[in-house]
């Protein structure tokens, strides 16, 4: 048999039949079901809240794999990150130009657009580019060695002049949740920042680290996310 799952084209779409479609397959279909409840609940700390405050949208550009090549501008179409944008309460605009789910802006491009927030997806690339500018984001990361390496992103050309450098709306978040089934801790992160007066009382990381403790062999180790407006 052949099995086609998918956590990266189409994730909120697909994610939902993949963990059912596991569950089946591994004879665990009531723990899926609790997986995909989990995933309802976690989604609707920040759905319901936009829907009820239906709070101006910001303008954000996601910059994809960030400081793993000197190319710019990597991003996301309406898809994926793009998606995880829009439910966050955000305007990706990379929705208005890319016509799939990955594409690339030009420079000029995003300065145009004049984004409110730039957030970067990047992880730790050591092994494949020894010495680049990504952000070691992921399980464990230490903020401050994150934070440090935030701080070359808003130097950008592409970055001159745009609303996000003069408020320092500059932030980092692990890569693979555009390729998981945990894409829920990124909207949430992504409200925060977005809408931070609305979801002060939103903790993505005790989220995640619940998911851990539910339904994942693994201990939680924080490091998933950094900002420029984090207090130092």
């Amino acid at each position: 048999p052949v099995l086609y799952i998918d956590f990266r084209h189409h994730p909120l779409e697909n994610t939902e039949p993949t963990i059912r479609l596991l569950g089946k397959i591994m004879g665990r279909e009531a723990r899926a079901e609790e997986i995909i409840a989990f995933r309802h609940k976690a989604m609707a700390r920040v759905s319901d809240v936009l829907a009820e405050h239906n709070p101006p949208r910001p303008k954000v550009f996601i910059e994809r794999i960030g400081g793993y090549s000197d190319d710019c501008c990597l991003s996301f179409g309406a898809e994926n990150f793009g998606n995880y944008v829009e439910l966050a309460g955000g305007h990706n605009i990379g929705s208005d130009i890319i016509p799939a789910t990955f594409g690339q802006l030009n420079p000029e491009q995003v300065i145009a657009a004049n984004p409110d927030h730039v957030v970067i997806t990047s992880a730790d690339w050591e092994a494949y580019v020894p010495g680049g500018y990504w952000i070691p984001l992921g399980p464990g990361a230490d903020p401050q060695v994150t934070r440090k390496k935030l701080e070359w992103f808003p130097t950008r050309n592409a970055y001159t002049g745009i609303a996000a450098q003069e408020t320092r709306n500059f932030h980092g978040i692990w890569h693979q949740f555009y390729n998981s089934p945990y894409e829920f801790v990124a909207v949430q992160q992504l409200a925060k920042w977005f809408h931070p007066n609305l979801f002060d009382d939103l903790d993505p990381d005790a989220t995640f680290a619940e998911y851990h403790r539910r339904f994942l062999p693994i201990d939680y180790q924080p490091g998933y996310s950094v900002s420029l407006t984090d207090s130092p």
